[in-house]
């Protein structure tokens, strides 16, 4: 979809409204109440001009089309209370009390820019998750009786809160026993668990207490954006950039992933192909102590967030950084070693396009079917857009995977695995359908004033004129339905799996900074320069510049999906051909269980000619399914592990008793054990012995070969169904 109209509007109208909220922030803003024994966190100016000018565009742009009023400032407050303590552990019933003053003002004060009663909200639901850490580290070296009869109720959401810390007190103190006793059962007992929870609770509460304003602006923002719709999100900088990292399946840096362990970052992983990887001198487990850009200063990174030490590392492509690293194995008392690397860019091909072979036999013939899993719709539009020639997207990666299939494994069919895609890129989703189909409508867009667009994939020919089937679940969504709907709907493949999430919103990423004049960025950095809002640049900090300044991301949704049979996919998704049962929840994961997502509707259908009518065919394939299931071990299993954990979620509190809990655990780990074996048995593998695990090797997928199955039924049954494809030969059935 162009969005070249809209984006036009909004830098002329931005401009405007953007200049007059940065002489707003020249104002002082509402005094924010403090809160006793916390350090307050304040939101800054940039914030202040952000919230204005997202509910500016929201009220402007959004597809809904509605105003921001007292009505969504309820929706707000609710979902912001919910983020912080969804499970009524911290706050008690008189600060939900003092917090509904906020309840019909928050619209007011977002349009003025006012942030102060958020931020207040959150710095007592810092108070008290401090209270509660202070009071269970005094309660971890009591003594316990774990042969008691007493519970922990681990989900409190649907009881009233509680009236007092004191009376929250039980629930910390039995939280802690319950963590107490299952480190017993993994074997940690004696004083060396009292240590790992006592460890534990210190690295939380010192990790709590470096929360800045963006994390708590960002917490903020969900609960604002979400009580819009559930797919206009705002990103603050950090994430703006890890959203853009994601769909692009790219990042400039030295390859390595880092995690944070007692406050000290150490190397997880390195990615295969990066600059650490061709070094050599890093290993998963070293700890990065210090950071220098180029030949500059070392600065001391122990006890910084985990996110302010990547961004350190992380730069540009062709620069310098260097690390002061304790290897692994050693303490941090070692002599640190000094490693210079170049970074460079990293193409994250273990979250790109992949595809395997495998054989099935059918009523005793063999087909070699190719299996191409995507795990998103991704694209590099940056590169793209500098001319690199060989930009990562994933049309290019699944046409070559095809070519290779088609040249070098000769299979007989192949299989799109789209399980747990959440989508991406919809113009990828455009030309990925135009590798099976020869030109044609793929999807239509209805905009916020009611213009239809067609979307055509306007290449012709095709990657792949054989049989094909598509993989999906609920987790399956936005550009991954519009892909499986326009095969469905063209009638050139099977669609196999369990409904899909139900996502058929179009969203805009736009850039804040990009509507906002230089000159006005400059301005804002002045005053963030002058008044050193607290949250933001430490004491002593250098002036603010135009640079610096980043107001981040909104994916803004401003159209709605639909078919080419005129269908949308909000809500309903796409119901597969074949149907087996849901490894998911469907009435807790999917659009139709977010209260605020747009409704299901239907628009004309486009002029398109379907490649075959496979109606037919589909009952035969149903039914030979749905015997094959039946009569299938794996999904048996499935079946029950579905009742039992609607079973588990009614339940909200577990027992304390450690002998009785270890009964529990223990005929679980039975049950999983025998029905393991079980399994193993009919496929002819080796029992498993308790504790032993199952290897990568011996993991079977059972959704994805009942997939193959029935393709192996959908090529015997379809000879005589002849497609269509534009290419004036037959197709390969």
């Amino acid at each position: 979809m162009d969005f070249k109209l809209f984006k036009e509007m909004l830098k002329r109208i931005f401009f405007v409204l953007f200049t007059a909220a940065v002489l707003a922030c020249q104002a002082a803003p509402k005094p924010q109440p403090m809160v006793e024994g916390v350090v307050n966190v304040k939101p800054d100016e940039q914030q202040q001009l952000v919230i204005r000018e997202v509910v500016n565009l929201i009220e402007s742009y959004n597809y809904k089309k509605l105003e921001i009023n007292d009505s969504i400032s309820s929706i707000i407050l609710d979902r912001y209370i919910k983020s912080l303590d969804q499970g009524k552990n911290y706050f008690i019933a008189s600060d939900i009390k003092e917090f509904e003053k906020y309840r019909y003002k928050l619209d007011d004060d977002f349009k003025n820019g006012d942030l102060s009663g958020p931020f207040y909200i959150y710095n007592v639901y810092a108070k008290r998750l401090n209270e509660y850490f202070t009071y269970s580290l005094a309660q971890i070296k009591n003594k316990y009786d774990f042969n008691q009869t007493d519970s922990y109720v681990y989900d409190r959401e649907k009881m009233p809160w509680a009236k007092s810390i004191a009376s929250l007190n039980d629930t910390w103190k039995k939280r802690v026993k319950y963590e107490l006793i299952n480190l017993n059962l993994a074997g940690t007992t004696g004083p060396k668990s009292i240590e790992t929870l006592t460890k534990r609770y210190q690295n939380l509460q010192s990790q709590t207490s470096k929360t800045n304003n963006q994390d708590v602006f960002q917490i903020l923002m969900d609960s604002f954006t979400e009580s819009i719709d559930p797919h206009t999100n705002y990103f603050n900088p950090v994430n703006a950039i890890a959203f853009n990292e994601d769909m692009s399946r790219s990042f400039e840096g030295i390859g390595a992933r880092l995690q944070l362990e007692n406050e000290v970052v150490k190397i997880s992983e390195i990615i295969a192909g990066g600059p650490a990887f061709k070094d050599k001198q890093l290993s998963p487990g070293d700890k990065i102590i210090a950071v220098a850009q180029g030949d500059g200063e070392f600065v001391d990174v122990v006890g910084w967030r985990l996110d302010a030490t990547v961004a350190k590392i992380k730069g540009a492509k062709g620069t310098k950084v260097r690390l002061k690293v304790i290897p692994s194995g050693k303490e941090m008392s070692s002599k640190p070693v000094i490693i210079s690397l170049i970074r460079d860019k990293i193409v994250l091909e273990e979250t790109s396009a992949k595809k395997k072979v495998k054989t099935i036999t059918q009523n005793g013939k063999e087909y070699k079917m190719g299996i191409i899993s995507l795990p998103a719709f991704y694209a590099d539009f940056k590169a793209a857009n500098a001319g690199d020639k060989n930009y990562k997207s994933t049309t290019r990666d699944v046409r070559k995977l095809i070519d290779s299939l088609k040249t070098f494994d000769k299979v007989d069919a192949i299989v799109m695995d789209l399980r747990g895609n959440g989508g991406g890129s919809l113009i990828e989703a455009i030309s990925l359908t135009g590798l099976f189909i020869d030109k044609g409508p793929v999807v239509q867009v209805k905009d916020l004033r009611g213009k239809i667009e067609i979307n055509e994939d306007e290449a012709p020919g095709v990657a792949w004129d054989g049989p094909l089937g598509v993989m999906v679940d609920r987790l399956s969504a936005s550009a991954s339905e519009i892909f499986a709907g326009a095969i469905q709907d063209y009638g050139r493949g099977i669609i196999m799996g369990s409904q899909t999430y139900g996502k058929g919103t179009v969203q805009s990423s736009i850039d804040l900074n990009k509507l906002v004049n230089p000159s006005m960025l400059q301005r804002i950095a002045g005053i963030i320069t002058k008044n050193k809002t607290t949250g933001t640049a430490p004491s002593g900090a250098a002036a603010a510049t135009a640079a610096d300044i980043n107001l981040g991301q909104i994916n803004l949704t401003m159209a709605k999906f639909y078919r080419v049979a005129g269908s949308s996919t909000q809500h309903k998704g796409v119901v597969p051909d074949v149907t087996f049962p849901s490894l998911y929840p469907m009435d807790k994961i999917g659009e139709d269980t977010e209260p605020s997502a747009l409704p299901w509707d239907v628009i004309p259908k486009s002029n398109f000619k379907s490649v075959a009518n496979l109606t037919a065919v589909k009952p035969n394939l149903i039914k030979n399914s749905e015997q094959r299931v039946s009569n299938s071990l794996d999904f048996k299993y499935l079946k029950e592990d579905i009742a039992e954990m609607k079973k588990r979620d009614a339940e909200t509190s577990v027992t304390l008793n450690e002998a009785k809990l270890k009964s529990e655990r223990d005929a679980q780990e039975t049950k999983s054990l025998a029905r393991a074996n079980e399994l193993r048995t009919a496929r002819g593998l080796p029992a498993l012995k308790k504790g032993e695990k199952v290897t990568k090797q011996d993991a079977f997928d059972f959704i994805e070969d009942e997939s193959l199955h029935v393709m192996g039924d959908f090529m015997q049954q379809s000879g005589s169904y002849v497609m269509n494809l534009g290419l004036g030969s037959s197709p390969k059935f």
